[in-house]
């Protein structure tokens, strides 16, 4: 028979209770262990809401994002509408300047071409003229020509016709004097026209 061995007993001279030890040991590993879940749960929980926190900010953040994006959208929009305005308006009034300016020289090249065929008709009047040119010089020195009847004039009527005729030559170097230089103004005036209508088309 195997004998049992008595309990130990502690210095105060008392039984040692094995199983109270055993249970206050449970109990403090079982507070340690609760301890623990505690803690861990209030970390988890405390991770977890610094997650969502951050999942917020994140998401804030995006929004913002977006709102800036449309933001700066919008204005490229308003710059790019405000460029193809402005675009538009210095076309139109480029365009207008241009059919201002044709009409312009539609008007003028019309006038001159309308003065010019002035002086062209007159210029063919003219050289309608001067093909018979000839005979109306004929006509008009026949009519200007004066017979000189001194045959029976004294000294003083010779010296009385030879003043007339004297004058009269005068006055006949004068109305050539005033013809050549109309003459001379007509034939610049047409070269400035000429000019002028070259100048013109060349535009």
């Amino acid at each position: 028979m195997v004998s049992q061995l008595a309990a130990p007993k502690n210095p105060e001279g008392d039984r040692v209770d094995f199983d109270d030890i055993h249970r206050k040991r449970m109990e403090k590993d079982l507070l340690e262990l609760q301890t623990l879940i505690d803690i861990h749960f209030d970390q988890r929980k405390k991770e977890e809401e610094e997650l969502i926190g951050l999942k917020d900010r994140i998401d804030n953040r995006r929004s913002e994002r977006a709102e800036q994006q449309r933001v700066r959208a919008e204005k490229e929009r308003d710059r790019q509408t405000r460029i193809a305005e402005e675009r538009q308006r210095k076309e139109d009034e480029e365009a207008k300047k241009r059919a201002d300016d044709d009409a312009k020289k539609k008007k003028v090249l019309s006038n001159m071409g309308a003065h010019f065929g002035g002086f062209l008709a007159k210029a063919e009047q003219r050289r309608g003229k001067r093909q018979t040119g000839r005979e109306i010089k004929k006509k008009t020195l026949a009519e200007r020509r004066k017979p000189l009847a001194i045959d029976n004039l004294r000294e003083d009527g010779l010296r009385e016709r030879a003043k007339e005729m004297w004058e009269w030559i005068y006055q006949l170097e004068s109305d050539k004097f005033d013809l050549t230089e109309k003459t001379r103004r007509q034939k610049y005036e047409i070269n400035v026209l000429l000019n002028r209508i070259s100048h013109a088309q060349k535009l």
